[in-house]
């Protein structure tokens, strides 16, 4: 029992950050009613802010850096954590003034990319401005311990626990008891009111930003030294604090706070349960990441419906969807530059251009889903990665040949976009991104990263063959052999073509149906629920398809393949190419992570450590300013070039025919 208690009082210093950040992703929702997956993020930079500083006395800016001590002389531990509550502060307003508010009456999907890209850019900042490798935290709290019922507790942990129940009291009482945060509510509920009222609803969302970042920057420092530093864990913290937001229906302060101590002290408790021999190997590694994925999909399926949606001055449209139409001439064209761009390349850049072929794949999976069906999907990477692992298992033990080995593993990942899009039968728009994120972190840990399921030498996969044609992608000499080559474009042409068939018919115009209004599609006979599978369903099947060919290109797959962070950087992609457009998967292909952009980086202009940074830089400015993406903005160009040209044609021809007429009219005349 003593060693029990033990565990659940050491799950209180991240439950504690949980409970924190679920409480600002409340606060932060109540007043501007956006789900902020950045939240990690100012947490992140604060606490590396104050490690640089105790270890040289460096206060690290995004840009530059002021130097405020030295290695024997660190900055004093009083002005270090203010330091570091400051630049999470300072980060929060930003992401407030510069990407937020800008994007308060924009469409679900920009906001929920924008907080994505938001997060992305954060953390890779901070493996770049900062020495990751050589930084620690050091004790801010008491370091001494107590003895409850056997049990030798922590006294910090207590401290976290304590303060984490402060916050969500004082967050609370804002709310509730002061002018400000009363006008705040009722500016979620009525902005058009608040603003006659004579209060500016981004002023009162300035302040929720300013007082949740110091909230996030606070307790991230405070817990560092406890939980460790580490650039992905304080950035994906917001998942489990999401979980317990949305136990909170995203509206209680007191329920956020008790979910995710709750939380952090359940998981404590299932790593003392790995431990115990009676415990199977097969869960000993990844399941307490997965608790929260199962703990997002109850709360939004039996509270979905009560979950308050943020009241606005009108309502707001997803970006405009451009049905795909096969044409032989530029069907052939664009299969034609593929085919140059391959035999005209060898080694990094031949591998390049396969990845970037391979990838257009998975973003047009994205596509389909997001763009046309309108359901925001934030796994599509452990889609593909789930039938990369499946593909390895059926070509190495059971020896199944190419073609049916990749599409039996594509449906092994079709099943699964199935049972992952049973919550979007209720739930939608960035509460389904919440379900899909922690869904695909879930996955990760608990499949990808478990050494049952997945060796640590990684996952062998079997050559491919057709008719006794060696398919592979190496002879000994090359990096990427050209069969290979054309057999991937061979296989990313058909799915591709399939695909615009379907957007193009019957089964496309009930997608856009359902993504326009669900309820008066359902009204002339289209099945929603119906409609919502088969969406998830191709497009895991489309990602798993992606995922096999991933696998080929390597010859082995790791967990390191198929990263949440790889999956969202191909989200940010797709969105700055076009969302709702073939051509914009075929640009997010392009400049997809180790394709045709990145070889160019990194190999032309030597900027490949800087990948992350440009495609999250580039994910917001589009977001903020161009929501439907450069194939989007291409084809407004140039519609509106070809337009302007009619035009004038008809003005020159209506002078010409004016002028003859009036010849003919003197002509008569005399």
């Amino acid at each position: 029992m003593g060693q029990f208690l033990q565990f659940v009082f050491l799950g209180l210093s991240t439950g504690a950050v949980y409970a924190v950040l679920a409480t600002s992703l409340v606060g932060v929702h109540a007043a501007t009613g956006i789900i902020n997956f950045a939240q990690g993020a100012f947490a992140l930079w604060a606490v590396y802010v104050v490690a640089a500083l105790r270890t040289d006395g460096t206060f690290v800016l995004p840009l530059g850096s002021i130097a405020l001590g030295s290695e024997d002389h660190p900055t004093p531990m009083v002005a270090a954590i203010a330091l570091g509550i400051a630049s999470a502060t300072v980060w929060a307003l930003l992401a407030h003034l510069v990407v937020f508010r800008p994007l308060r009456h924009a469409p679900v999907l920009a906001q929920v990319v924008a907080s994505v890209g938001l997060m992305l850019f954060i953390q890779a900042l901070v493996g770049l401005r900062f020495d990751t490798e050589n930084l620690f935290a050091t004790p801010i709290l008491p370091e001494s311990t107590v003895t409850v019922a056997g049990a030798l507790i922590n006294v910090s942990d207590l401290v976290l626990a304590v303060i984490a129940v402060a916050i969500a009291v004082g967050l609370r009482a804002y709310f509730t008891l002061t002018t400000v945060g009363i006008a705040t509510r009722a500016g979620s509920e009525d902005e058009l009111a608040a603003r006659l009222t004579g209060y500016s609803p981004d002023r009162l969302a300035a302040i929720v930003w300013a007082l949740t970042g110091a909230a996030c920057g606070l307790i991230g420092v405070l817990a560092a030294f406890t939980i460790g530093l580490n650039e992905t864990s304080y950035t994906f913290y917001v998942i489990p604090a999401l979980a317990a937001a949305l136990v909170g229906r995203l509206s209680s302060f007191g329920v956020a706070c008790a979910a995710g101590l709750t939380l952090g002290s359940f998981q404590a408790v299932i790593l003392w349960i790995d431990t115990k021999d009676w415990w199977p190997n097969w869960a000993q590694s990844g399941l307490s990441d997965a608790v929260p994925f199962v703990i997002v999909v109850v709360a939004l399926f039996l509270l979905g419906g009560r979950i308050p949606a943020r009241g606005s001055l009108g309502a707001v449209k997803m970006p405009a969807v451009r049905i795909p139409r096969v044409k032989i001439a530029p069907t052939t064209a664009v299969l034609a530059v593929a085919v140059l761009a391959i035999v005209a390349t060898t080694g990094t850049w031949r591998y390049g251009v396969v990845t970037s072929i391979i990838l257009s794949l998975i973003a047009l999976s994205l596509v389909l889903l997001t763009g046309y069906l309108g359901q925001i999907s934030l796994a599509s990477m452990a889609f593909a990665g789930t039938a990369g692992f499946a593909l390895s298992k059926l070509s190495t033990e059971w020896q199944v040949p190419f073609p049916l080995g990749i599409i039996a593993a594509a449906l092994t990942a079709t099943a699964l976009g199935i049972l992952v899009a049973v919550p979007a039968l209720r739930i939608r728009g960035a509460q389904l991104a919440v379900v899909t994120l922690a869904a695909a972190l879930a996955i990760q840990s608990f499949v990808f990263n478990n050494p049952s399921l997945t060796p640590a030498q990684g996952n062998i996969i079997t050559d491919p063959t057709l008719f006794g044609i060696d398919l592979g992608v190496r002879d000994g000499t090359n990096l990427v052999t050209l069969r290979f080559s054309l057999m991937v474009l061979v296989v990313v042409a058909i799915c591709t073509l399939a695909v615009m068939r379907i957007m193009a018919g019957a089964t496309g115009r009930a997608m856009l149906a359902v993504r326009s209004n669900e309820r008066a599609a359902a009204s002339v006979g289209i099945d929603v629920a119906a409609t919502k599978l088969l969406g998830f369903a191709v497009s895991a099947f489309l990602a798993g398809i992606g995922g096999c060919l991933i696998g080929y290109s390597r010859g082995q797959l790791s967990a390191g393949s198929f990263t949440v962070m790889i999956g969202l950087t191909l989200l940010a992609m797709t969105y700055v190419g076009g969302i709702t457009s073939v051509s914009g998967a075929f640009i997010a292909g392009t400049v997809g992570p180790l394709g045709v952009g990145y070889v160019f980086l990194n190999q032309t202009l030597e900027l490949g450590e800087y990948y992350e940074v440009i495609a999250a830089s580039v994910l917001l400015l589009m977001a903020v300013l161009n929501p439907v993406g450069v194939a989007g903005a291409m084809t407004s160009a140039i519609e509106g070039l070809t337009a302007t040209i009619r035009r004038r044609s008809g003005r020159e021809s209506t002078g010409g025919e004016a002028a003859e007429s009036g010849r003919k009219a003197a002509a008569h005349v005399r």
